[in-house]
C-alpha cells in the first residue's frame, strides 16, 4: 500500500513528466494488449488446417465449383476463405500453376500482415517504459543533489532521502509498465506465429491439390 502510495506522491513531485509521460506508454500498450488479444484469440481460429481438407475433397473430385461456393460459405473470422478462393478462382480461370501460387502467396501475405501487424510495438513500449523511468531517476537524483546543496546541513539528510524516493519511483513504475508488455508480446507473438503456420500449412494443401486441376495458359485455346 506505501508503495502505490509513493508512486502517487510522485506524479506530483517536480519531476512529474518521466511518471506521465510512463503512464502515456502504459495506456498505449494495454490498447494494443486488449486489441491483438481479441483479434488474435477470439476473432481467429487456429483449425485453418482442418477446414482445408474439406475443400480438398471437392478440388480431388474435379468439383471446383462446389469447392469455391464452400470456400465463400466460410466464416469472415477464417481467413481461408479468401485464400482458397483466390486460388479455386485462379484454376478455375486456366490460367496455370504459378498463376494459382502467385494468387494464393499475395493473399497469405495480406493476412500474415494482419495478424502481426502492432505486435512489435509492446516490445518497444516497454524498452521506452524503461528507459524513461531510468532518465526520470537520474533527473531525479541531480535535482536533489541539487537541492541540498544549499540546504541546512541538519535538513540535508531527510531533503537527500526525499529526493531519493521519489526518484527511484520512475524507475519502478517503468518496469511495471515494461514487464507486463514484454510477457503479452511473447505471447501474442507465439500466438500470430501459430496462425501464420495453421493458415501456410492449409494453403499449401489445397495449392497441391490444385495442381491437378489446372490447364497451362498454352493450353486454353
Amino acid at each position: 500500500m506505501e508503495f502505490l502510495l509513493s508512486l502517487g506522491r510522485a506524479f506530483t513531485s517536480a519531476d512529474a513528466f518521466w511518471m506521465w509521460a510512463i503512464l502515456a506508454a502504459q495506456i498505449v500498450s494495454v490498447a494494443i494488449m486488449l486489441e491483438r488479444s481479441l483479434a488474435l484469440f477470439v476473432n481467429r481460429k487456429d483449425n485453418q488446417k482442418e477446414l482445408s481438407r474439406l475443400l480438398a475433397e471437392d478440388i480431388r473430385s474435379g468439383q471446383l465449383e462446389k469447392a469455391l461456393r464452400r470456400s465463400l460459405q466460410l466464416s469472415e473470422k477464417d481467413p481461408l476463405r479468401t485464400v482458397a478462393s483466390a486460388g479455386i478462382q485462379a484454376a478455375m480461370d486456366l490460367g496455370g500453376k504459378e498463376e494459382i501460387q502467385l494468387k494464393m502467396d499475395e493473399i497469405l501475405l495480406e493476412e500474415t500482415s494482419r495478424v502481426e501487424k502492432r505486435i512489435g510495438f509492446l516490445a518497444m513500449f516497454a524498452n521506452v517504459a524503461t528507459l524513461m523511468g531510468l532518465l526520470g531517476t537520474i533527473t531525479g537524483l541531480i535535482h536533489s543533489f541539487a537541492a541540498i546543496a544549499n540546504a541546512n546541513p541538519a535538513e540535508k539528510a531527510t531533503i537527500l532521502s526525499q529526493g531519493i524516493s521519489l526518484a527511484m519511483n520512475t524507475t519502478a513504475y517503468g518496469l511495471i509498465v515494461a514487464v507486463p508488455a514484454l510477457i503479452m508480446y511473447a505471447v501474442l507473438q507465439n500466438r500470430a506465429t501459430r496462425l501464420t503456420d495453421d493458415l501456410n500449412k492449409a494453403a499449401l494443401n489445397l495449392f497441391i491439390q490444385l495442381g491437378f486441376h489446372y490447364e497451362p495458359v498454352s493450353n486454353k485455346k
